[in-house]
């Protein structure tokens, strides 16, 4: 397995990162109806050819399954194939990011809780809470600090 930051955004890898989204969140985002799933779908592609460093960790056969993407400090995005979780490729990554990027700040959200225990077990410690979500859901985010 390789980590990849992706210099060439190319359509093909974008529907491959979509396909990876959508698995992971189908599996974790429960609280998440299928018709909000299909909404936030129309905007990934543009989040993730916009996002600063896109960093993705390929199987054997070149297919990401795995993939983050950084702003500045903070980490915007982590998902993982469902199928692949739970075998260190979250902490592979959000470790390249803390080493080499300096990521110290991220969101989740609360109703999330596998993807909050993960981030605690990384050192992130909640510093605030929003009832909604950046787009006015009723979704609680926290919003967590690494702690060194």
């Amino acid at each position: 397995m390789n980590i990849i930051e992706v210099k060439e955004r190319t359509d093909s890898l974008i529907n491959q990162l979509l396909e990876v989204w959508e698995d992971s969140v189908k599996a974790t985002h429960t609280f998440l109806s299928d018709e909000e799933i299909e909404n936030i779908k129309k905007f990934v592609p543009q989040a993730l050819k916009g996002i600063a460093h896109l960093i993705i960790i390929e199987n054997e056969s070149h297919r990401p399954i795995a993939f983050m993407g950084i702003e500045k400090n903070k980490l915007e995005m982590l998902f993982i194939k469902n199928s692949e979780r739970g075998q260190g490729l979250g902490k592979e990554l959000l470790n390249y990011g803390i080493e080499n990027y300096n990521v110290n700040d991220l969101a989740v959200n609360e109703d999330n809780p596998h993807a909050k225990s993960f981030y605690e077990h990384m050192g992130f410690k909640v510093y605030q809470r929003n009832e909604l979500d950046d787009q006015g859901n009723p979704y609680p985010v926290l919003y967590m600090r690494l702690e060194k």
